[in-house]
């Protein structure tokens, strides 16, 4: 059952205001593939435009908090911790790791997945003038906790 549509089949913001306040927790990724020169100069700082790990974590975060304006029917949330971890990946690629984290009425799995995929754009805009052959790959929600839902993880790796 699609939560996001009424009787009728049209568009609602779900209410939530039922539901009981839990801990919810959610873990995303992504991946950005390049050139090994273009991760060897992120990875030695030689980059013009500075670090582009650093920019990249702050544009997730920013992202996370920002998911309620970007995502047209999701809740603004009180989010009390995220996390964004970029792994360089010899030859070609950065992992970018984003976690969420609450108490609330509903779960932060949008969150997580718009941290990681903003980071994963970013890297791309700070990178495109050397390496317009980027890709961004493998944006997915690797575990949920919380929620009536439950436990969800990842079983397998893509």
């Amino acid at each position: 059952m699609l939560t996001h549509l009424d009787s009728q089949g049209r568009a609602n913001m779900v209410d939530v205001t039922e539901k009981q306040v839990t801990f919810r927790e959610a873990v995303a990724e992504a991946r950005v593939r390049m050139l090994p020169e273009t991760l060897q100069m992120i990875q030695q700082g030689g980059h013009p435009k500075g670090d582009v790990f650093a920019v990249a974590r702050i544009a997730g975060i920013q992202a996370a908090k920002k998911t309620h304006d970007l995502i047209p029917l999701c809740h603004p949330l009180l989010l009390t911790g995220v996390k964004v971890e970029l792994i360089a990946c010899e030859p070609d690629s950065v992992h970018i790791q984003a976690t969420c984290k609450l108490s609330g009425q509903t779960g932060v799995e949008m969150e997580a997945l718009t941290a990681a995929s903003v980071a994963a754009l970013t890297i791309y805009d700070m990178c495109k003038a050397v390496d317009r052959g980027m890709s961004i790959e493998t944006v997915r929600l690797l575990e949920k906790r919380g929620g009536k839902s439950g436990h969800f993880k990842v079983e397998h790796d893509a």
